[in-house]
């Protein structure tokens, strides 16, 4: 099993961890969407991140392929068992992609980390301050009345848990963790889902790669002990995709 994308993405992150859950093993292309070549561009047309591959089937979208995993290798269920419980489940695993995703990823580590980095350039300053003034805000107020004080959503941790969470790193690698003061049933649950081992484990291939240059990624990634592929879809140079803001 071969899954195509960065080990810093949100929607990767959360693919992986499933992974990790389900006990299943895989290589993994470490590339950002921005550095895809056209074969990369051939199996993800909107150039988008993670893309699974699974023998003779190729998938794109971190929701799509959590969900074939699930039906495809049913060990370890990503979801609960009550079907009010798998719809709610299914929705907060919607609410971070969508909503979280446009605060966090487009607002924040967009504009602060991957802008500068890929681009060369500044990111949006005036979005920045939008989203630490106005989105972020009424985002954590939601998530914060539908959080547990304790434990995780439906029992042991799923889905639902890890698709919430994983966008919070990103917040993090752009400077932004959730006030434990004012939002302190979020701050804690972020904590508990990534001392989870299937979160956990994935922190050191992060560390390696947010640490290195997009040239130096697989050499820093192979001496973190990443189960990289032997051949990569990247290319040296970056280029905009149809979905790139």
């Amino acid at each position: 099993m071969k899954i195509v994308g960065s080990y810093v993405s949100p929607y990767v992150r959360k693919v992986l961890a499933c992974l990790q859950l389900k006990g299943l093993a895989y290589e993994i292309d470490p590339i950002t969407p921005f550095y895809g070549g056209d074969a990369f561009e051939r199996i993800s047309p909107l150039r988008r991140i993670p893309v699974l591959i699974d023998g003779d089937l190729t998938l794109c979208d971190s929701s799509v392929i959590c969900a074939y995993l699930d039906e495809a290798y049913p060990q370890r269920p990503l979801l609960p068992s009550e079907p009010k419980d798998r719809a709610r489940a299914r929705w907060l695993e919607e609410f971070a992609d969508t909503r979280l995703g446009d605060v966090f990823i487009w607002g924040l580590f967009y504009q602060k980390v991957v802008h500068p980095i890929v681009w060369k350039q500044p990111g949006d300053a005036a979005r920045i301050e939008k989203t630490l003034t106005a989105d972020a805000p009424p985002t954590l107020e939601y998530l914060e009345a539908q959080l547990p004080a304790e434990g995780f959503l439906f029992g042991e941790i799923g889905l639902a848990d890890i698709a919430v969470a994983s966008f919070f790193r990103n917040a993090a690698y752009a400077g932004f963790e959730p006030d434990s003061g004012r939002w302190p049933k979020t701050a804690a649950f972020v904590a508990r889902a990534f001392a989870d081992p299937a979160l956990a484990t994935l922190e050191p291939f992060e560390q390696a790669q947010i640490r290195s240059s997009p040239a130096g990624r697989r050499a820093a990634l192979l001496e973190a002990g990443a189960p990289l592929a032997e051949e990569t879809l990247g290319e040296p140079a970056p280029r905009p995709g149809v979905m790139t803001l």
